[in-house]
């Protein structure tokens, strides 16, 4: 499997994808919003674009469908519950099913609700597993829930899914947000020493050649993944002193969740 981030240097600070099989060129486009990019970037490696998958309904990852589509008529894949929400739309996904790209790769999606209710991350499966994972997880940070999600499903979702994973898993997040969601993590928990070390090299960074978290990395330094931090904790009855000592997970992630959205 050979993965291409595109980086889209819109405001929006996107990333598309394309992945594709090493025998046959033949690939996937995650959310291919700059389709010039993104058709430009598989011309320049010999690809053909075979299958466009949108990890949600949302018009920043749905808005370059129908310029792929009709500079190369592949069908459009989304979550069974988005038909109504992307009118490309050609195949609805479930949990458990595959995609399969040229020969050689095979992606299962995972049914992620939080961001939306109608949301899909795909992984892979081999030596070095990989999980592309639209606004449902960033590098250090979660994703919101404004526009047709739920905290609730967000969190049931991280703790369910997001965290069985593998620890060397690969994340390939729908958006660059890493340097604010760091700002975050260290305004909630100020000695996370990784976090720190991190965050001038990240307000640095080249996107075009962004880091590549795993879920090990993510463990150490994303907030929504440290509910039992004792830090964590503390700063949050801080602010909300009606917690109790040791509130449970759901309700620090809820209120991690809750302050995220005005920082």
């Amino acid at each position: 499997m050979i993965v291409e981030q595109v980086w889209t240097a819109n405001a929006g600070r996107n990333f598309n994808y394309l992945i594709a099989c090493e025998e046959t060129g033949e690939a996937l486009a995650i959310d291919p919003l700059d389709h010039q990019k993104c058709l430009a970037a598989a011309k320049a490696k010999g690809w053909t674009i075979r299958q466009i998958l949108n990890t949600h309904e949302h018009r920043d990852h749905t808005g370059g469908n129908q310029q792929v589509i009709a500079a190369t008529g592949a069908p459009v894949l989304a979550h069974a519950n988005a038909k109504d929400k992307i009118p490309e739309m050609g195949r609805g996904l479930r949990a458990g099913d595959v995609i399969k790209i040229g020969k050689t790769v095979e992606l299962e999606c995972l049914d992620t609700p939080g961001h939306t209710m109608s949301h899909i991350c795909v992984r892979s499966h081999g030596d070095t597993p990989t999980l592309f994972c639209g606004d449902t997880l960033f590098n250090a940070g979660a994703g919101n829930c404004h526009n047709g999600g739920h905290p609730n499903e967000l969190y049931n979702t991280f703790v369910n899914q997001l965290a069985k994973l593998p620890e060397e898993t690969l994340i390939y997040p729908g958006h660059d947000y890493i340097a604010r969601n760091l700002g975050f993590t260290l305004d909630r928990e100020p000695d996370n020493a990784k976090a720190r070390e991190m965050l001038p090299q990240m307000e640095k960074q080249d996107t075009a050649r962004a880091l590549v978290t795993t879920l090990a990395l993510e463990r150490q330094i994303n907030t929504f993944f440290r509910l039992t931090s004792p830090s964590v904790v503390r700063r949050l009855r801080e602010v909300f002193p009606d917690l109790p000592e040791n509130p449970d997970p759901k309700t620090v992630f809820l209120r991690l969740r809750e302050l995220r959205n005005k920082w």
